[in-house]
């Protein structure tokens, strides 16, 4: 059964993300000191007393916004918050004690009161016994009895969420039958502005993630669930990666460690590259990145629309060359703006995924290590073999001597090919057994 929600939403730079945090017992979103580090909503899992429900994060709610530079990105942060208003079941607005009443608190408060959501005023930044009876100025706001809290120090947070919880609707209080399944994860990533979040709300049909051509609009790791033929499939929208040597802001730096962790959770990942800049060196390496942690990758590279024959030649060659090591990720080309292409992204996901959890029996791999050994003769040889683990597929090779990396290219080729892993990585380990 669906957890209740709850939307945390105010004006930039008092306290959201912080508070989220403290809900929840970790730190889960970004959290600077300045505003707007939160731009995408963010939804965490928590519970109190029992209760369980569903925190959604929202960038800074900021009235109005024109069509260019950085207010056209603020109206956009702004629409994810009312429409994280318009989905929650209660809604927390918070507010700064130490700035008093804004214009921005009064026209979200007016909306909040015509939508007629439970909400609770959560006045932030009450550290101390001083500021007590600055709370009551934000009566003025019309949503009842403002609650203080120190989101940074914890300070009264527990006696809101008491106030909280009572408010969550009663039918979701029941217990579900049956534990649903894990559903698996893909992660999307790639450098700064290549398209991830506008492939990532053409893949979950809804504007999810903030859209804009500034690069580094999205701050943290965004997932959501989603229905597909095959099965739900959890996508999470990562922050665009640069290299160390340019991470100069504290957000930033955070956002890389969200999006590495992203990355080395997932059952699958979508690499996704600007065709109109072709294969670059941090495409590259932020290929390596993946391959390493062991996940299955699919390319896309976007934009493809936008490239004449010659250059969609001279890319292909890119990929042959720079992402060789590679070879057994499928190269989807493709639009996430338009949506061209991007139905196939789906069926690759599905079989990178299902060959990502597959176990073979250990009678036909030896069968096959045995067929390919007497075929092509190594001055070593492979005594037995068995497969370790999946996640991914990790076989542990028994041999009388070291094995060429030639040799292990080849077995992991015969293997491949005959399982049918298609596009996801093998590990081969070698073991050389005395006698």
């Amino acid at each position: 059964m669906a957890l209740p929600v709850v939307a945390i939403v105010g004006r930039p730079n008092v306290g959201k993300s912080t508070l989220l945090n403290r809900i929840v017992g970790r730190r889960e979103a970004i959290v600077e000191e300045k505003p707007g580090v939160t731009r995408d909503r963010k939804e965490v899992e928590a519970d109190w007393q029992g209760r369980e429900f569903l925190v959604v994060d929202t960038g800074g709610w900021l009235a109005g916004g024109s069509s260019v530079g950085d207010e056209m990105l603020d109206a956009r942060v702004s629409l994810q918050a009312e429409r994280a208003m318009a989905q929650a079941d209660v809604v927390l607005l918070v507010v700064d004690v130490t700035v008093g009443v804004t214009e921005e608190d009064d026209r979200v408060a007016n909306m909040l009161r015509r939508a007629k959501t439970p909400t609770l005023l959560v006045v932030n930044k009450v550290d101390g016994d001083t500021r007590d009876a600055d709370v009551w100025a934000f009566a003025s706001l019309g949503l009842g009895d403002p609650h203080p809290v120190s989101a940074l120090h914890g300070r009264l947070t527990g006696d809101m969420l008491d106030a909280l919880v009572a408010h969550l609707p009663d039918d979701h209080h029941q217990e579900p039958e049956q534990a649903t399944p894990t559903a698996p994860a893909v992660s999307i990533v790639g450098r700064p502005n290549v398209g991830k979040s506008t492939l990532f709300n053409r893949l979950i049909g809804d504007e999810r993630s903030v859209v804009h051509d500034m690069p580094g609009t999205t701050r943290d790791a965004i997932d959501t669930m989603v229905d597909t033929p095959d099965g739900p499939i959890r996508f999470v929208d990562t922050a665009g990666m640069r290299r160390k040597s340019r991470v100069d802001e504290p957000a930033e730096y955070y956002s890389l460690v969200r999006a590495l962790q992203a990355i080395d959770r997932a059952d699958a990942a979508v690499l996704v590259i600007d065709a109109t800049e072709g294969v670059t060196h941090q495409d590259q390496r932020l290929a390596e990145r993946i391959d390493a942690a062991g996940s299955p990758i699919v390319v896309l590279l976007n934009k493809w629309e936008l490239l004449d024959a010659e250059q969609r030649a001279d890319v292909r060659d890119q990929v042959e060359d720079r992402l060789a090591f590679l070879g057994y990720a499928p190269v989807l080309k493709g639009s996430a703006l338009t949506g061209k292409g991007v139905h196939k992204l789906l069926p690759a996901l599905r079989e990178a995924i299902e060959a990502y959890h597959r176990r073979v029996p250990t009678r036909e791999l030896n069968l096959l290590l045995q067929a390919a050994q007497s075929a092509h003769p190594a001055p070593s040889r492979v005594l037995y073999a068995t497969q370790g683990a999946t996640d991914p597929p990790t076989f542990t090779l028994f041999a009388n001597r070291p094995l060429p990396a030639t040799y292990l290219r080849y077995l992991e080729r015969r293997i491949r090919e005959h399982f049918d892993f298609g596009p996801t990585p093998l590990k081969l380990r070698v073991r050389r057994r005395s006698g």
